[in-house]
């Protein structure tokens, strides 16, 4: 298995960390052709206007939209679940736009409001999963076909639509490898 990690910025390292972590072969993502030959693709937290400026730049936005809609497997973390959005509220920035979610960003507050909670994963299991959220966004509504697989405080931060799944928090900023197992379950599929 090959998974493509978009590496244009942001915590890109933690997940080829966490991928390597898990014996699986990873190669950066950053132009259109970089994409042959993967099973699944990660987008990571960072910066989500600068993710959208640059990837449309270089073709990859276009790129992903259409090869995610083929069927590629897709795992946004933070800034990458708003880039999978379908809409962002009060923002026309790029975006890739094949899950059915309404994002707002960074409505948990600026960096300094950043926090850490135990979320609940019932497909995960019984023990919590450790959310990091740094200038997270808040999922406000899902669509038709969304499964929301966790909540905190009353709103989704875990969904997955088809074999994309995204998170308003950072998993790989921890050492539970659970989501990323269950992301490359979904790239075996």
């Amino acid at each position: 298995m090959l998974i493509g990690v978009v590496t244009i910025q942001g915590d890109f390292a933690e997940h080829l960390e966490m991928l390597r972590r898990l014996n699986v072969q990873a190669k950066g993502v950053r132009l259109p052709k970089d994409l042959e030959g993967v099973d699944g693709v990660i987008i990571p937290g960072g910066e989500s206007t600068t993710l959208g400026i640059v990837g449309n730049r270089y073709g990859l936005f276009d790129a992903l939209h259409e090869i995610l809609k083929e069927g590629l497997p897709a795992f946004g973390t933070c800034a990458g679940a708003i880039v999978l959005a379908k809409t962002i509220l009060e923002s026309d920035q790029p975006r890739i736009g094949v899950i059915d979610i309404v994002v707002n960003r960074n409505a948990y507050g600026r960096q300094k409001d950043s926090f850490e909670a135990d979320i609940h994963v019932p497909k995960l299991g019984e023990v919590p999963v450790r959310g990091v959220f740094i200038r997270a966004p808040v999922i406000e509504a899902v669509g038709e076909g969304v499964d929301v697989l966790a909540e905190f405080n009353d709103k989704p931060v875990f969904v997955q639509q088809g074999n994309i799944i995204a998170t308003t928090f950072h998993p790989e900023l921890t050492d539970d490898v659970r989501i990323h197992r269950y992301f490359l379950r979904l790239c075996q599929s």
